[in-house]
C-alpha cells in the first residue's frame, strides 16, 4: 500500500519494461460526492495499491498516466475517474474486455476472463465495498490487487490469439475508438432530471418530476449518500402520477419529519411556477421513412453481418449495431462515419 509521495515516486521509478496495468475503485455506491479512492497498479512483476486519499502530491502518478500506454479491463469508467479526479488521460488504453470479445469470448467480465484463461476463480465479496474506508480489510486489499495481478499473463495470451487469428489490427482500432468515445462524452448531462419515462409526461408532469428530482438530489447531497438511497427513479415517476391524478401521496415510513417537510415544500414551489415556465417535452427527431427499400437494405446488411459473425464466432453487434444498420440503410450517414475500417472491410462496404 503506497501512502506517501516519496513511496509513489520510488515505486514508479522502479518500473521496468513497457507493460503497465491500472484499475480504480471509487465510492459511488456509498457517497453522494463520489471520489476516486484507490488505484491498483502493476508492471507485470510488481503490484501495488496506491492510496489517493492519503498521498499529498499525486503528480508522479499523473505524469505516469499522461505518458503511458495502460492496460485496463472495461476502461470506460476508469478513464472518466482519471480525467475528473486526476486531470490525467492515458494517450493509449488497451482494454482486455475488447480483446476477449474480438476473440469470441461471451462471458467477458474480469473474473470470467481470469477463470477462462488462467483457471483461477476470484473472490467477489468486496465488489460493492466502501473503498473510502481506512484501513482496508485484508479481503478488500486482496480483491483490489487481484484486479491487476492476473493482467500480464492474460494479456500475453490474448495478444497471441489476436495475432494468430489476424484480429490484432481490429483490436488496435477498437481500443482507440473506445477511448475517443469516452472523451467525447459530455462530462455533465443536460437536464439530468429527464429520467427514463420522462418522455411520456406532459409539461405539467415534467414540472413535478423536475421538482422532485432536485428535491431528492438535495436530500442526497445533505446526507452524503447516493440519490438512489433516498428513493429510486420509479418511485419519482409514481409520485408524479399520483400528483397529477390527485391521489394521496404515501411517503416511506422511514422518512424523517424534515425530509417529509422538504418533499411537500418542493411540490408547493412547483405549483407556483407559471405555465409559460414549465419544462417542455424534448422535440422528437424527424421520423425515419421506413419503406420497402429501407427494409430490404436493412435485411441485406443484417444478413451479411450475421453470416460474418457466425464465420468468425463473435457477437454480431461487434461488427455493426442495429442502430448503425438503420442509419446507413436510411442514407442518414455513410458507413465510414459510423464504422471502423475493419468493420467496413468485413461487411464489404
Amino acid at each position: 500500500m503506497i501512502q506517501t509521495t516519496q513511496e509513489l515516486t520510488e515505486f514508479l521509478a522502479g518500473c521496468k519494461g513497457d507493460f503497465k496495468a491500472l484499475d480504480t475503485e471509487a465510492d459511488s455506491l456509498h457517497c453522494y460526492h463520489e471520489k476516486l479512492c484507490l488505484l491498483q497498479f502493476s508492471d507485470g512483476e510488481r503490484h501495488a495499491l496506491i492510496d489517493p486519499l492519503a498521498i499529498d502530491d499525486l503528480s508522479p502518478l499523473k505524469d505516469m498516466i499522461n505518458e503511458s500506454e495502460l492496460w485496463m479491463h472495461g476502461a470506460d469508467y476508469d478513464i472518466v475517474l482519471m480525467r475528473r479526479d486526476l486531470d490525467s488521460i492515458p494517450p493509449v488504453v488497451w482494454d482486455t474486455q475488447i480483446a476477449a470479445r474480438l476473440l469470441g469470448v461471451r462471458k467477458f467480465g474480469y473474473g470470467n476472463l481470469v477463470e477462462h484463461y488462467l483457471g483461477v476463480e476470484l473472490e467477489k465479496a468486496s465488489q460493492k465495498a466502501d473503498w473510502s474506508k481506512r484501513p482496508l480489510t485484508e479481503k478488500m486489499a486482496e480483491y483490489a490487487i487481484n484486479d491487476v495481478l492476473y493482467l500480464k499473463p492474460m494479456v500475453d495470451m490474448l495478444l497471441a490469439q489476436l495475432k494468430e487469428k489476424g484480429r490484432y489490427e481490429w483490436f488496435v482500432e477498437s481500443c482507440a475508438q473506445a477511448r475517443t468515445k469516452v472523451l467525447d462524452r459530455p462530462q455533465s448531462k443536460e437536464d439530468p432530471w429527464r429520467i427514463q419515462g420522462a418522455g411520456r409526461l406532459n409539461p405539467n408532469g415534467l414540472l413535478y418530476l423536475r421538482a422532485l428530482w432536485y428535491w431528492r438530489d438535495g436530500e442526497a447531497s445533505e446526507w452524503n449518500k447516493p440519490p438512489f438511497m433516498v428513493c429510486g427513479n420509479k418511485q419519482l415517476m409514481a409520485w408524479v402520477a399520483d400528483i397529477q391524478s390527485s391521489k394521496p401521496i404515501e411517503l416511506p415510513k422511514h422518512f424523517r419529519a424534515t425530509r417529509r417537510k422538504s418533499f411537500y415544500s418542493a411540490i408547493e414551489e412547483a405549483q407556483q411556477v407559471p405555465e409559460n415556465l414549465w419544462p417542455q417535452r424534448v422535440t422528437a427527431a424527424k421520423r425515419r421513412v421506413k419503406d420497402e427499400a429501407f427494409d430490404e437494405a436493412c435485411a441485406a446488411l443484417a444478413a451479411k453481418r450475421d453470416q460474418v459473425a457466425e464465420e468468425l464466432d463473435i457477437d454480431s453487434s461487434l461488427i455493426i449495431s442495429k442502430a448503425a444498420i438503420e442509419a446507413i440503410s436510411a442514407n442518414e450517414v455513410t458507413a465510414a462515419e459510423v464504422l471502423m475500417k475493419w468493420q467496413c472491410e468485413l461487411l464489404g462496404i
